[in-house]
């Protein structure tokens, strides 16, 4: 994987954590309250697979060897 490939990954892990933490804002607000520590945890595993893929693309060069 190169850089760009990386810090896209990112882009759609971040995506998804901000989909569940409305879904866990949602849920907070509702009776499924039990639902809203699901989301919220799985908010820390997608910002966790982010943060790794951006790691990651830090380490790459900024543009692939030929």
């Amino acid at each position: 994987m190169d850089r760009t490939q990386h810090l896209a990954l990112a882009a759609e892990a971040i995506d998804l954590a901000t989909d569940l933490a409305h879904a866990a804002q949602r849920h907070a607000k509702t009776s499924a309250r039990e639902n809203a520590h699901a989301c919220a945890a799985a908010v820390t595993a997608w910002t966790n697979v982010a943060a790794a893929h951006t790691a990651l693309a830090a380490l790459l060069p900024t543009t692939p060897k030929d």
